[in-house]
């Protein structure tokens, strides 16, 4: 028998999914993307299956992470309520169907990719032996197990910690399924990857969040009104970022105009008239709905009424998006010309390098110019909030959070980030710029001080952006990690880690490896800047002179990898680079030989730069000091070095009483 828990979250997270299944079926049947396959047809089963399964699996998952998004971040809590464990309950039911859906999903698609019925008696045995090497079956798989491991936890969650790191986890399960389908088999490999990633990101939180809303309904109560605000906010930059994302995705799998009057194009037509549909509904809910529930809580039937038709459009997109998944797009996902450099990298080959190609050589990557971007605007917003209200804000802090961006761009956009994939030396300058130098510009900009000084704090005790950033500026694993030893250590042993372990050549050859590492490097050369120089509040920082110390013995292990790789006749990734064979490039262990040089002497400079900085803070906290004893000497008439000079006036008394005596 149903429970009324079950019934609250079957109600919109049905309603999504049935708008999907009706809208699945029919797209695939107009479209013949179900058509049986001339050779190795799987069966009706398996065709009509895996747009309907993969339906009901991005809607279940989506009601997972919405629900977990709430309970964790937007929902408050009351004396006498139990919302966010309620919400989480719920989550735990909406990601066992995830789970499920999720590894039907696998079999379908396996039973797919080998053109086998489903009733063939090999299918299982077949399954169990080649699942995991296949790629395609592989992140299916992890994202099943993501679905599984959340589901399980979910139900014993009681903190609003692991509600939030859960969360995490079902974005995680959803973002790598971008691996798969069309994008990862794209010429335009890399961006066609990362827009679906943040494509799916943003799909997920806005439907989840609709639906965790509708489902949590009946227990918010006078809270209605305030959670609807904050969703609405979160719903604008997700429709921002599916809008975004989508068009770059469209243009990329259709190629030119005329690709619109395909059948792909056609089910482009319909996704995007659905977002505009979504977008206008989105701004009737923010304008209307969500100032009245502000002023009445308790009427929640107009916000119930719009939100059902918002679900089943949602629901409805998100089917045209399986059958979307499933379809041939008019741009062949196969390069025309294939070649070893192209197979290797994922880019054609870029040629030999001339000294005008530093400056005049790119290749946009748009996650990282968005990132770069979004951190850019979003920092400069902050300023002109401060400057409204009356606050100043240091220009030179300002511009050097943009330079560090912009040298941020230039690295992995510019000409290291292109030559970077097939020679060494460029790669190590790459490295560098990003690992020490935009570092060194970032965390001057106090991004954390500003971030604390504009944002609103929340009177609920709810985690909104500033109370999240709080915590992770003053958590326990912060106080470990901003250990400057612990952050020096990390900042060397994973750089050698690195370069003498599979990792590198994984990098040069994955998309999920580079972009790892370019958060590595960016992340852990961040962290050791911010332990010496930062400004930012967090935990308590060391004495300078140790910093020195530390500083300066990092340096000289770091100046030992770079002599290390000088000297070394052992190519690293010597299957990638072996492989590549540029007919116009260096030797390889020559060019290894020359990264060597290049992280040995680009290193000296940004370490003078920190020496001189970690010097300069220490010269004006001791001036500071000065000048706050001064004022206290000022107020109570140097009482201090009175009680001194008394203490060893005192000593001497003593002394010489105790000479007399002897």
């Amino acid at each position: 028998m149903a429970t009324p828990e079950t019934r609250s979250l079957g109600r919109p997270l049905g309603i999504a999914v049935a708008a999907g299944l009706v809208a699945a079926a029919l797209a695939a049947a107009l479209t013949g993307a179900v058509a049986a396959l001339a050779l190795a047809d799987p069966g009706p089963l398996v065709r009509w299956g895996l747009p309907l399964v993969s339906t009901v699996s991005t809607l279940a998952a989506s009601a997972t992470v919405g629900l977990l998004g709430l309970a964790a971040f937007l929902v408050p809590e009351r004396v006498r309520t139990n919302r966010r464990v309620t919400a989480t309950r719920y989550a735990a039911r909406a990601a066992s169907l995830w789970a499920v859906a999720a590894l039907l999903e696998v079999v379908l698609t396996f039973a797919s990719l080998a053109g086998t019925s489903l009733l063939t008696p090999d299918l299982l045995p077949q399954l169990v032996s080649f699942a995991w090497t296949l790629e395609t079956t592989r992140v299916l798989l992890i994202s099943a197990l993501v679905a599984v491991i959340v589901a399980l936890s979910a139900t014993v969650a009681t903190r609003r910690a692991p509600m939030a790191w859960l969360a995490v986890l079902t974005l995680v399960g959803v973002v790598i399924l971008a691996l798969t389908g069309h994008a990862a088999g794209s010429a335009s490999h890399e961006d066609a990857v990362n827009a679906l990633g943040l494509h799916l990101i943003g799909v997920v939180v806005w439907v989840g969040g609709l639906i965790a809303l509708v489902a949590m309904r009946p227990t918010l109560g006078d809270d209605l009104g305030v959670t609807v605000s904050r969703y609405s906010t979160v719903a604008v930059w997700c429709f921002a970022l599916v809008t975004v994302t989508g068009a770059q995705q469209a243009w990329i799998r259709l190629g030119s105009l005329g690709a619109l009057f395909t059948a792909y194009g056609a089910l482009v037509l319909l996704k995007t008239l659905a977002i505009v549909a979504l977008g206008v509904l989105g701004w009737l809910h923010r304008r209307s709905i969500a100032t009245r529930l502000t002023a009445d809580p308790g009427d929640g039937s107009a916000f119930a009424r719009l939100a059902v038709v918002e679900l089943a459009v949602m629901g409805g997109a998100t089917g045209l998006a399986a059958v979307l998944a499933r379809s041939a797009p008019p741009v062949d996902d196969a390069p025309p010309v294939p070649s070893r450099i192209l197979e290797l990298t994922g880019y054609p080959d870029p040629g030999p390098m001339m000294s005008g190609h530093w400056f005049s050589a790119w290749r946009m990557d748009w996650l990282f110019v968005g990132i770069a971007v979004l951190a850019v605007g979003l920092y400069l917003a902050g300023v002109v909030r401060l400057r409204r209200r009356g606050d100043a804000w240091p220009v030179l802090r300002t511009v050097c959070w943009v330079l560090g961006w912009a040298l941020f761009v230039w690295a992995t956009c510019g000409a290291p980030g292109i030559w970077g994939r097939v020679l060494f030396s460029v790669h190590m300058v790459m490295h560098m710029a990003v690992a020490m130098i935009v570092p060194l510009l970032l965390v001057p900009g106090a991004p954390v001080t500003l971030a604390l000084r504009t944002l609103k704090a929340r009177p609920d005790k709810t985690w909104g952006p500033r109370e999240v950033l709080l915590q992770v500026v003053h958590s326990r694993a912060m106080k470990v990690l901003a250990n400057p030893v612990v952050a020096a250590c990390f900042f060397f042993f994973s750089l050698a880690a690195f370069y003498w372990t599979g990792l590198f050549e994984l990098s040069l050859t994955t998309h999920t490896g580079h972009l790892l590492m370019i958060a590595h490097f960016l992340l852990t050369g961040y962290l050791f800047t911010w332990v010496l120089i930062g400004i930012d509040p967090g935990v308590p920082r060391w004495n300078p002179l140790m910093l020195l110390v530390i500083l300066f013995a990092t340096i000289s292990f770091h100046a030992f990898f770079g002599v290390a790789l000088t000297g070394s006749d052992t190519l690293l990734a010597p299957d990638f680079f072996a492989q590549l064979n540029l007919p116009w490039g260096p030797d390889p262990l020559a060019d290894q030989q020359r990264a060597g040089e290049i992280a040995w002497g680009v290193g000296e400079a940004p370490t003078l730069v920190l020496a001189v900085m970690v010097a300069v803070q220490w010269f004006r906290r001791d001036e500071q000091e000065s000048r706050r004893l001064d004022r206290q000497a000022d107020r109570d008439g140097d009482a201090q070095l009175r009680a001194y000079n008394e203490h060893l006036s005192r000593l001497r008394q003593e002394t010489e009483t105790e000479r007399s005596g002897g």
